[in-house]
């Protein structure tokens, strides 16, 4: 995906979710979320991209533990 297709996906799912004019369409939001997510992954280095999909909820444990904030 070009930066240019990036920032079109991105300007279609804001318009999505914040355009009142705009009739909600969950699959194509999800849709655009697993794209772009896998345009951000590409670009990680393979590291980080082979953790697996809980390992931004441990990050983010990690992180709010650090701040001290209670998990619920």
């Amino acid at each position: 995906m070009t930066e240019l297709e990036f920032e079109s996906k991105l300007a279609e799912l804001d318009r999505l979710l914040n355009d009142p004019e705009v009739q909600m369409d969950p699959h194509r939001i999800w849709s655009l979320l697993a794209e772009l997510s896998a345009h951000e992954l590409r670009g990680r280095p393979a590291r980080v991209a082979a953790r697996g999909p809980g390992a931004m909820a441990g990050a983010a444990a990690s992180a709010a533990a650090a701040r001290g904030v209670a998990q619920g």
